[in-house]
């Protein structure tokens, strides 16, 4: 089971900010440089989501809308339910954050890679997770200001325009400028990753210096992590059963269900961290521990999984040969998007 190195950054990170927390002029600097991060990210997120491939395959229209109702609706239900362990398990300060975390949108490497190595409909996968990143950028804060309220900012005009500025306006700016940049991007992915999560890095350390200027840390204990570690659990358990039997009750083949599974299960860190220092501001390092610990949970158990499904038998040719009417566009796309 992987341990991410890129959480084992995200720790070292959160102990700096532990131990040299950004004061003063210090804090007002750091702050400037994560807001115009933030607007960075998702000015490349704009840049590289292909228009047209986008549009084939929304084609498989069932596949893509299961998902985004696993994401956005069954996550956030299943959220509000947890309520109901505060303050038994959870703080009530941790339980926002774990909500926050059921806003989030999908994955999308991590969805791509876990589909393709279970021998799943990985096309369809690549355009979930498209779809559940762009959708998340406007459904995301507008679930936030409804279910979260002033915790989030509510929906005053200062904090819709900050939304739309910081992420919206970005990412537009990077579709609109993607005909003319998005070669140089796809050129350079490599070295623009390293600058995607540097800046989430940064994101971070300024959540978390805040987090500790404010005192906040002393609010968590080691139970109350148990707790939120437990709790965290069985939500992965149960949208990992749903999306799987989900998929089979709606007569998706095998192949679609891994992709099902792997997009409408998980919970993105890229997206969420960001989205989080927006909405949150200065309590966005509690707001953003539930979603850290989800991310490395999802990663190892759906690392188990996807080897699993890796040695399922295939179906017979004649099985095969029959997917489903959705599927036999994603299936054509497939030398397109990958």
């Amino acid at each position: 089971m992987p341990i991410d190195p890129y959480i084992l950054l995200l720790l070292g990170t959160v102990g700096v900010a532990a131990l040299l927390p950004a004061r003063g002029t210090g804090a007002d600097v750091a702050s400037g440089a994560s807001t115009a991060a933030i607007a960075f990210l998702f000015f490349l997120y704009g840049t590289r989501l292909s228009t047209r491939e986008a549009v084939e395959g929304f084609r498989h229209w069932r596949l893509h809308t299961t998902v985004l109702a696993c994401t956005f609706v069954v996550f956030p239900l299943l959220g509000l339910a947890a309520r109901g362990l505060v303050p038994v398990l959870l703080t009530h300060p941790l339980y926002q954050g774990l909500l926050f975390l059921t806003l989030v949108p999908s994955t999308v490497q991590s969805s791509i890679a876990f589909t393709s190595i279970a021998r799943g409909n990985v096309p369809a996968a690549i355009c979930a997770g498209s779809f559940s990143s762009l959708a998340g950028i406007v459904i995301t804060p507008l679930l936030a200001a409804a279910l979260l309220g002033s915790n989030a900012g509510g929906f005053s005009a200062d904090s819709l325009l900050k939304i739309v500025l910081q992420l919206l306006v970005p990412f537009l700016a990077g579709q609109l400028l993607r005909r003319w940049i998005g070669g140089f991007v796809t050129r350079h992915k490599k070295v623009l990753g390293y600058v995607d999560r540097g800046s989430i890095l940064l994101v971070v350390y300024t959540a978390f210096s805040e987090g500790m200027v404010q005192g906040i840390w002393h609010q968590v204990s080691a139970v109350r992590l148990a707790g939120l570690l437990a709790v965290e659990a069985v939500l992965l358990a149960v949208m990992l059963a749903l999306t799987w039997y989900g998929g089979k009750a709606l007569r998706f083949n095998r192949e679609d269900r891994i992709a099902i599974q792997f997009a409408g299960s998980k919970k993105s860190l890229a997206s969420g961290l960001p989205m989080a220092s927006v909405l949150f501001g200065a309590h966005a390092s509690l707001a953003v521990l539930p979603l850290m610990l989800f991310h490395q949970m999802q990663l190892m158990v759906c690392a188990v999984i996807a080897k699993r499904r890796s040695h399922d038998p295939l179906p017979e040719v004649g099985e095969a040969a029959a997917p489903t009417a959705g599927s036999r566009t994603a299936v054509g796309t497939a030398t397109r998007s990958g």
